[in-house]
């Protein structure tokens, strides 16, 4: 039987390059415009602000779909082993681990202290979160019938972005302090697994039907209709329809997401933008967009290192938080894409003789450290008996 050619959706590539790329000079310029420029009637502030509120979404969304998509794809039987199965945890757990490491401050290991900071959540945590919640609703409906994976998905997703309002405003204080930060936001969490989790559970539910119809004749101008089309109706009709439904049936739930639909509207947005990379789908085949969007996680990190400080605290928001006109503003993020971009792309290029150069330095040290130890055990150990002594616990 011949095996079937793997094909790479570059489109996603691209809108997974665009979204990070958003995501770098959106923090740039929320951490660091003076707040006088941040005018709400200003129309080029405000389409900013709408392009921020989009790359959240967009990258959750992304990121469920591109997992998803090539966890199907390795096939649905959990009898034949998926290897993406495996990956995934693996992949899972880094996101989560480099997440705590991020905001992991030296000096305060030196101190015996490890700051609250530490505990917080952000978007890797939530993002390593859902890759291991995927993997779980995949390993339940893999020998199942087709539907059931889909299925579950858009279900999930429907619930988490529904019931927002009422998981939002419970009180998490009885859980420990780093397990109430993933479901919480009161303690300086930036991001909570719920709901972002729904996008990434929407994006595996895009995934699926990508997977199931990619041999459909004119696959891509019926998919870019009907995500455009479905786009429209959760942007400007999703809030009246909650509001019908609360007059129907006075369920209160309903109000409540009327009065704050930011979920649906924010799908709607993405699976408009959707389209529109779908239609550019034959523009966007730049290796460098394709090699940046295969970067995300270098770039995030290297984003995160230089901005706010990982490890030592001495970032450019410790410095210039909220204190920088409009110009210079725009100017240094113009600069923060280029140099973070380019230190991402140098380092994916290089990994393999970095990553060698370091098992090189950490075993030199280990050595040394080692030979450093027998050397100075003797004075060690006298150290330890006066020790002992002036404390009164020698046995002499």
């Amino acid at each position: 039987m011949k095996e079937q050619k793997k094909v790479r959706l570059y489109f996603i590539d691209a809108m997974r390059a665009w979204a990070i790329l958003m995501m770098l000079q959106g923090h740039f310029i929320d951490g660091l415009l003076h707040p006088a420029f941040r005018d709400e009637n200003n129309i080029i502030y405000t389409t900013w602000r709408f392009f921020r509120g989009i790359t959240a979404p967009t990258f959750f969304t992304v990121s469920g779909f591109i997992f998803t998509y090539l966890l199907i794809r390795e096939g649905s039987s959990l009898a034949n082993g998926n290897p993406r199965i495996k990956k995934g945890i693996k992949r899972g757990l880094m996101l989560i681990g480099i997440g705590y490491l991020l905001r992991l401050n030296i000096f305060g290991l030196f101190d015996g202290v490890i700051y609250n900071s530490f505990y917080l959540v952000d978007v890797l945590h939530c993002i390593g979160l859902s890759i291991l919640f995927l993997i779980g609703i995949y390993a339940y409906s893999a020998n199942k019938k087709k539907y059931v994976l889909p299925t579950i998905l858009g279900i999930v997703s429907v619930f988490i972005f529904l019931l927002e309002p009422a998981y939002k405003a419970l009180d998490y204080s009885f859980l420990p302090g780093f397990i109430a930060n993933y479901f919480s936001k009161a303690n300086g969490s930036v991001f909570t697994i719920f709901p972002w989790f729904g996008y990434a559970s929407i994006g595996g539910f895009i995934a699926v039907l990508f997977q199931r119809y990619k041999q459909v004749s004119y696959l891509y101008p019926k998919a870019i209709v009907l995500t455009l089309l479905s786009g429209l109706l959760l942007t400007f009709y999703s809030s009246r329809f909650f509001l019908f439904m609360f007059e129907m049936t006075q369920i209160q739930i309903f109000a409540d997401v009327f009065n704050n639909n930011y979920l649906f509207i924010r799908f709607g947005n993405v699976l408009i933008l959707f389209a529109v990379f779908m239609f550019f789908r034959s523009l966007i085949t730049s290796k460098i967009i394709l090699d940046i969007g295969k970067s995300t996680l270098y770039i995030y990190v290297i984003h995160f290192i230089i901005l706010y400080g990982s490890f030592t605290g001495l970032g450019l928001y410790k410095y210039f938080h909220h204190s920088v006109d409009a110009v210079y503003t725009i100017t240094g993020a113009a600069l923060f894409l280029i140099v973070v971009t380019y230190l991402s792309l140098l380092y994916g290029r290089n990994k393999v003789q970095i990553k060698m150069v370091l098992a090189n330095i950490g075993s030199e040290a280990t050595v040394r450290i080692g030979n450093g130890y027998e050397y100075s055990k003797p004075y060690l150990s006298r150290i330890k008996n006066k020790l002992l002594k002036s404390l009164g616990l020698s046995k002499n």
